[in-house]
């Protein structure tokens, strides 16, 4: 159990710094924020649980295929922000797309059993 607290702490960590960093230097913050620490930091933790090489590939190659539903969020909220849609609509609309689009990339996976 301490390992899981370990595991937040560290990731929560990464995110607040991020996002204080973002109030100052909005690109600064977002270079954190893109960057695939935590992904890294659960593909370690994972391996270190694990220590298994064709569960591993499995895990990375799913990742990829679950972060690019993701993507279009991050054109979708500046747009509507840029043309006068509020924040929590426009982090809704940007949430609700994403989530459709990750239902859509699940039902594609579960067809091809996983394996893209």
């Amino acid at each position: 159990m301490t390992a899981f607290w370990v595991r937040a702490l560290l990731s929560g960590l990464i995110a607040a710094l991020a996002s204080t960093i973002a109030r100052r230097q909005p690109a600064l913050g977002a270079l954190i924020v893109s960057l695939p620490l935590v992904s890294v930091l659960s593909m370690i933790w994972v391996w270190r649980d694990e220590g298994d090489p064709v569960r591993m590939a499995a895990y990375v190659q799913n990742t990829f295929w679950y972060f690019l539903p993701s993507m279009p969020m991050f054109l979708v909220i500046p747009m509507l922000l840029r043309r006068g849609v509020s924040f929590w609509p426009s982090l809704g609309i940007g949430c609700l797309t994403t989530m459709l689009l990750y239902a859509a990339t699940a039902a594609i996976m579960a067809r091809h059993g996983g394996n893209l």
